[in-house]
């Protein structure tokens, strides 16, 4: 799938986002195994959402797409466990990345950034709070509702304007997600890596329990 800038302009008009002025080409590619762990660990265009030590033994990094409802649910039923007993532990650390597999994922992900700026405790906050009122902002006047979140948090709705309008936010966003796609081969969401290795799609708790425990014993 390639998504032009034509295409991501035209949608705009269809979705209510006009505020979003354009989104860089992007190819997704289905591909094996990201090339090694350094890759996955290389810097990106953003500073790493994480939470947990940098010095853990065991860091998981997730890519997903806000409007992902395996994601979502993923968020609702599994994270909040691996959370309690491995994050706040200090046992691994977790990177949320974002790839955004339309428009309206985008403008999520935008906002997100916007309101937690650096602070990563608030970024997970409000993407928490985007996956669980998914269907709303999804389903319903995307940018209405997304306005509303993000007043919510504490923007104004000239500062919600300025955030979905920032060319140069998306291209960041763009650029990360183009580097998982053509270097780590992520094609879908949710995508993880443990400690380097790939895991694709909705994972249970039992099935990263088996894995962090493995690694924490090595």
């Amino acid at each position: 799938m390639i998504i032009t800038r034509r295409a991501f302009t035209t949608a705009l008009s269809l979705t209510g986002l006009s505020l979003l002025v354009g989104f860089s080409p992007l190819r997704l590619i289905d591909g094996a195994m990201a090339q090694s762990a350094s890759d996955v660990a290389k810097p990106g265009s953003m500073p790493d959402m994480a939470l947990g030590p940098a010095t853990s033994p065991v860091t998981i990094t997730e890519y997903a797409s806000m409007t992902c409802g395996h994601c979502a649910n993923f968020h609702e039923t599994v994270f909040p466990k691996i959370k309690s007993e491995y994050i706040d532990s200090g046992k691994i650390r977790w990177i949320f990345r974002e790839f955004p597999l339309d428009i309206k994922a985008a403008a999520g992900s935008m906002l997100a950034r916007c309101i937690a700026k650096d602070d990563a405790g608030k970024y997970f906050a409000v993407i928490d709070m985007l996956f669980k009122q998914q269907t709303d902002w999804v389903s319903k006047n995307t940018t209405e509702t997304l306005m509303r979140i993000g007043k919510q948090a504490g923007l104004s709705q000239q500062a919600v304007e300025d955030c979905l309008k920032d060319q140069a936010l998306l291209d960041k966003i763009a650029a990360d997600q183009k580097f998982a796609s053509e270097v780590l081969k992520v094609s879908s969401t949710p995508s993880f890596f443990i400690n380097g290795e790939m895991v694709k799609g909705a994972t249970s708790f039992e099935e990263f329990d088996k894995r962090i425990k493995a690694l924490l014993k090595s």
